[in-house]
């Protein structure tokens, strides 16, 4: 049985992203999407609730796709409700990884 989503859902993910405006996950703020830490589709009395929700991107900027690797362990047909937690500290991992150096031959 397919669940609709909340009337409310437009604007609680409009406060959302305002209060959370960067990617967990990498810091981007490009494509960003409000991931359901607890599928909506399995409780879909979760959708509306704070602590369910965290802003995960699609952008790639820096080579992962946040919302499926952080927030589905890379797959769409699973979820990480571990995710919070998983993702503290990757936005300066990512932006401070190194770099590939430039070949002197």
């Amino acid at each position: 049985m397919e669940k609709h989503r909340s009337p409310h859902w437009p604007e609680v993910r409009k406060a959302h992203l305002l209060a959370h405006p960067n990617c967990e996950g990498c810091g981007g703020k490009a494509k960003l999407n409000v991931h359901h830490i607890v599928p909506f589709h399995l409780h879909p009395e979760l959708e509306l609730v704070e602590s369910n929700l965290i802003t995960l991107c699609e952008s790639r900027s820096y080579g992962v796709e946040c919302h499926r690797f952080f927030g589905h362990l890379g797959s769409y047909f699973s979820w990480n409700d571990r995710v919070r937690e998983q993702v503290v500290g990757w936005p300066s991992e990512l932006k401070n990884r190194p770099k590939k150096l430039k070949s002197t031959k």
